[in-house]
């Protein structure tokens, strides 16, 4: 199977060395936030990954100094009102579909857009493309690596992390919760309780000794070391490295991992937007600004010297 040209990709770098197929996030320039386009070309990038018997493993990464911001908070919504104007005026639907960027499974209706959570339910849906792969996927964390780069991070089978890396998310403080709700399976009930009330963030290092991610390792270290630990796993037949993962996720899926984040989107649309105060943020955010929206969410956290 010829490797795809790059220009098949807006937002990603895929490439395949030895065994080892990578996707490299590459928007470095808005620290590798989650648009519609890129979570789109992740999830495809990952299709063929997995249909490339020269593949054995998969690398997720991170250009420039941080692996994922998080997601695209300004890119628009997809709309069930076909007349909704989208940027440069067109209409939001047709700006979607001629970019290909709203998500597959995506239900624009105005019989669910009040109650259901579609944005919620798509990150579980692409998220879950990882879970399910019959390949094993490793993400390599460095720099900043907030909210639904947490969650891309975490879906990950296994997750090596430079020990100076900052991981957290802290938008539970004040607008939603997670969309996809992987705290209680990563970690113990202390651990998820205290870093999904907080929304604090936490160290690579720190995350290591948690048991969020497998290892930590210096930065200047990170892709050496994440590929010593790579390159002999990629030398095991893929049929025993799929058999080995889909039974541990399967002891998951029958303490109902699956069930509780396909649920996700219910508490996602109570928190962001039935309880009283959900648009506090939103609110500021479009009347003073992010970096005031960002004081009012975070300030007392960093006043007090968390995360």
């Amino acid at each position: 199977m010829p490797e795809p040209r790059q220009d098949a990709f807006q937002e990603i770098r895929y490439s395949i060395a030895g065994q080892i197929a990578e996707i490299q996030l590459n928007v470095p320039e808005k620290r590798n936030r989650l648009s519609f386009l890129m979570r789109r070309e992740i999830v495809r990038a990952l299709r063929l990954a997995e249909s490339d018997d020269r593949v054995s493993i998969v690398l997720i990464s991170g250009a420039g100094p941080s692996f994922c911001a998080g997601y695209d908070l300004a890119a628009p919504r997809p709309s069930a009102e076909p007349d909704t104007a989208g940027p440069d005026g067109e209409s939001e639907s047709a700006y979607y579909r001629q970019r290909g960027t709203r998500p597959d499974g995506w239900v624009a209706s105005e019989h669910f857009d009040n109650w259901t959570d579609q944005f919620a339910r798509s990150c579980v849906r692409d998220w879950l493309t990882i879970w399910d792969l019959l390949k094993p996927v490793i993400a390599m964390v460095q720099g900043h690596c907030v909210a639904g780069g947490t969650e891309l991070m975490s879906m990950c089978d296994i997750s090596f992390a430079a020990d100076d890396a900052r991981i957290g998310y802290p938008p539970m403080r004040g607008m939603t919760t997670p969309d996809v709700p992987y705290f209680a399976w990563k970690l113990s009930m202390a651990q998820a309780k205290y870093l999904q009330l907080t929304g604090n963030s936490v160290t690579g290092a720190e995350a290591a000794q948690m048991g969020w991610i497998s290892k930590s390792f210096a930065a200047d270290k990170l892709r050496e070391e994440t590929m010593r630990e790579l390159e002999p796993m990629s030398h095991i037949s893929p049929a025993l490295l799929s058999a080995n993962k889909q039974q541990v996720n399967q002891a998951y899926e029958l303490m109902g991992m699956r069930t509780h984040l396909q649920s996700s989107w219910q508490y996602h649309v109570l928190s962001g937007a039935v309880r009283p105060g959900a648009d506090r943020f939103g609110a500021i955010l479009r009347s003073d600004g992010l970096h005031a929206a960002l004081e009012w969410r975070d300030g007392q956290f960093r006043a007090a010297g968390l995360a």
